[in-house]
């Protein structure tokens, strides 16, 4: 395994809107934000096995939160929806 790879895909994004869209053949990942689409569609590919149809991105920028009244900055978010070939699936709730 290409340890790469393992780089531009973070995580999983579990959440009810993600698990909707993995009812029409889609999934959600939060990837680096230095990743490109190709690089997100080899990945997903390689790791998974799996053929991929599309992939959107998206930037969610940080949100200025209060913690015991002491101002600070949550980190951007880069995500990747990633659309797959009719007939194949990726159950992300197993893990790796």
């Amino acid at each position: 395994m290409n340890p790469k790879l393992y780089d531009i895909l973070v995580a999983p994004v579990i959440t009810e809107k993600s698990t909707l869209a993995s009812e029409n053949g889609q999934v959600v990942f939060r990837v680096a934000k230095d990743a490109t689409k190709p690089q997100i569609k080899a990945a997903v590919e390689a790791l998974f096995s799996v053929k991929v149809k599309a992939v959107n991105t998206l930037v969610r920028k940080g949100k200025t939160k209060r913690f015991r009244g002491v101002k600070g900055k949550q980190s951007d978010v880069k995500n990747a929806i990633v659309t797959l070939e009719e007939g194949h699936s990726i159950d992300v709730t197993t893990g790796l």
